[in-house]
This record gives structure tokens, C-alpha cells and sequence, in this order.
């Protein structure tokens, strides 16, 4: 996959901040390519850029727009189509995410036919995969897991490969989301391949490396999210990962979208994972928690990295005020 650079973000008419996830996480990691943000009614997300409308987004020379939206289910509203279509007049591609294809809407695939424009569906992978092997392979590999979905996997290896490069090591982010794909132009979307290869798609991402390369893979849902519990469980797997890092948001009353389910307690999540990961690496281990600390005052945030860190053990912190470089130090 190869986008067309720079971005007009499209949040459409996201509910709240969490639901323009993918967005906000392209702006924080290439704020170099996102030109503006285009919002239609009842938005209540906002990622600090200018706003614009199509007209503008293409005099300034915005190539893409790009759906930024994370809703459940991965749906494409039709309070949308127009927009994208009217992007799509004024010469702009058109990328998104999402599970339902843009490419599979009539309105937006006839308008991109007429206007030689590119479609793409960074969630929907364009090859297949063979079921996993589970069989060692060389290179070491870091996956991080989560209490809940959205909780700050992608930028916590996000932020531990740009630790782990700035100290000289061999190392390379793996994204198995769409913000990740579209943050560094390559991947795997994991959730949307059939189950059955899930493991195997994830033995392709992070293949055989040098010894001393550590591949740092996003990881996606939680294994305590009656949702998204199956993905999460084929990334272990498929990882064969030597070290876990674990991502939580301290302020949740119930696993996201699930107000039946309330969050697992940090202990047992890591330890629910551990013993999940060791199905294809026996030595697999926690070796820190990072910490989404974004809905607490200051000193709420600090006072809470100390006591996660003191009774569990190990490094706590939040990787986008605090940096990771505890935990990369453990990793040597």
C-alpha cells in the first residue's frame, strides 16, 4: 500500500474523541502529513488541525482524504457517501480502515471510476495466508496487549521502536491495525482476516530475523473483551512473542461498549497473557505496563504509575508523557 500524501482527515460525525482514534493517532505520528480536518455535523472529535472543507483541503493540495472514524462494526454511513464522493470530483484518493470496503459502495466506487481515483481499504488485506506453525524462529519479538481495545497498544510500540532506534538497536514496528498501516505504510489488519489465519498472517508480519532484531508488534483487543477476545488470542500465538507489555486506561468503569463486563483486574490480565503467549514461547514474560494517563490531573497520573509500578513489579509508564525508556531498558 502506498498513499498519496498529504492527508485531509475526515472525522465525519464522530460521537467522541475515542471513536476518531485512527485519525488522532496518524496526526500524533505524521503530523508532517495531515493538512487539515473535515467534520460535518454532530462531530464531537476534534485533532487540533485546521478546518477545512473539500474545496479548500484542495486548493492547499490534499491528495487523500483519509476516513479517520473507528465506529463499531466498521461501517460506512451514508450520511457520508456524498462527502467522500465530492472528494473524490475535486481529484483527491480516497483511503479508510473501516470493515465495510469503500471500494463496495456503488456511489463511491462509480465516482472514483469516473475520476481515475484510487480506493483503499487498509483494513482489508490484498493476500492470503498460511495457518501458523508455531515453529521457532530466530529474531526476538515484543507484542503489546491490553486490558481493554483502545487503550494505547499502537502507541506504545510506536514509542518503544523510536526508543529502541534512538539507542542504536535493530528494530522495526509491525502494525496489524489500520492507524498503524497508515502511520507507516505497511502491515497486516489483522481483524479482518478469517480467523483460522490470524496466527498465520502474524507468522508473516514478524518473520525470521537476526538475532539481536526485535520486532515490536501492535497488538489489538484485549483477551478479557468478549468482543475482540479472538483476535487478541491468534496475535499471541502468531507473535511468538518474548516479551508482553501491557497496556491499560485506568479510568474505565467497563470494557469498552460493554457495560456488562467490567474491566479484569491488571494482575490476572497479565497473567492471563503470559500463560496464552507461552503456547509458542514457553519464556514469554511481562516485562512492563504502559499506561494511558490521557483523563487524569498530573499528579493523579504520576501518583498511579507509582503504585501500578510498586505493587506489580514492574516499569509503569505512560509512554506519550513519560516516555518508555524504563522498559526498553530491560530489554537490553
Amino acid at each position: 500500500m502506498a498513499l498519496t500524501t498529504p492527508y485531509l482527515m475526515f472525522l465525519g460525525d464522530a460521537p467522541d474523541q475515542l471513536a476518531a482514534k485512527t485519525a488522532s493517532g496518524v496526526v500524533y505520528w505524521r503530523p508532517e502529513i495531515c493538512l487539515g480536518q473535515l467534520k460535518l455535523d454532530g462531530c464531537n472529535a476534534d485533532l487540533g488541525l485546521e478546518d477545512m472543507t473539500l474545496e479548500e483541503a484542495a486548493d492547499a493540495g490534499c491528495k487523500t482524504l483519509v476516513v479517520g472514524v473507528a465506529n463499531r462494526g466498521g461501517l460506512i454511513s451514508e450520511l457520508w457517501i456524498e462527502t467522500i464522493v465530492r472528494a473524490i470530483e475535486l481529484g483527491m484518493n480516497v483511503a479508510s480502515g473501516l470493515h465495510h470496503k469503500i471500494a463496495d459502495v456503488r456511489e463511491i466506487a462509480a465516482a472514483a471510476e469516473r475520476h481515475d481515483a484510487e480506493l483503499t481499504d487498509a483494513r482489508h488485506p490484498t493476500r492470503s495466508f498460511a495457518v501458523a506453525s508455531g515453529k521457532k524462529r530466530a529474531g526476538r519479538r515484543l507484542l503489546s496487549v491490553g486490558t481493554d481495545c483502545s487503550v494505547g497498544k499502537m502507541y506504545a510500540a510506536l514509542a518503544i521502536e523510536r526508543e529502541m532506534k534512538a539507542r542504536g538497536m535493530k528494530a522495526t514496528f509491525r502494525a496489524t491495525g489500520q492507524t498503524g498501516i497508515f502511520i507507516v505504510g505497511e502491515g497486516v489488519s489483522v481483524d479482518a482476516v478469517v480467523a483460522d489465519f490470524i496466527s498465520g498472517a502474524t507468522e508473516w508480519l514478524c518473520p525470521e530475523n537476526d538475532a539481536d532484531h526485535w520486532d515490536v508488534i501492535e497488538g489489538q483487543g484485549s483477551l478479557f473483551h468478549a468482543s475482540y477476545a479472538g483476535v487478541s488470542m491468534g496475535l499471541l500465538h502468531g507473535a511468538q512473542a518474548d516479551t508482553l507489555i501491557m497496556c491499560h486506561e485506568p479510568t474505565r468503569t467497563h470494557m469498552r461498549g460493554l457495560p456488562d463486563y467490567p474491566l479484569p483486574d491488571l494482575g490476572a490480565c497479565i497473567r492471563a497473557n503470559e500463560e496464552a503467549a507461552r503456547l509458542t514461547n514457553p519464556d514469554a514474560v511481562c516485562v512492563g505496563i504502559a499506561v494511558n494517563t490521557h483523563a487524569l490531573a498530573p499528579n493523579e497520573a504520576e501518583l498511579f504509575l507509582k503504585e501500578t509500578e510498586d505493587k506489580h513489579g514492574l516499569p509503569t509508564v505512560d509512554p506519550v508523557t513519560t516516555g518508555v525508556a524504563p522498559i526498553v531498558d530491560r530489554l537490553g
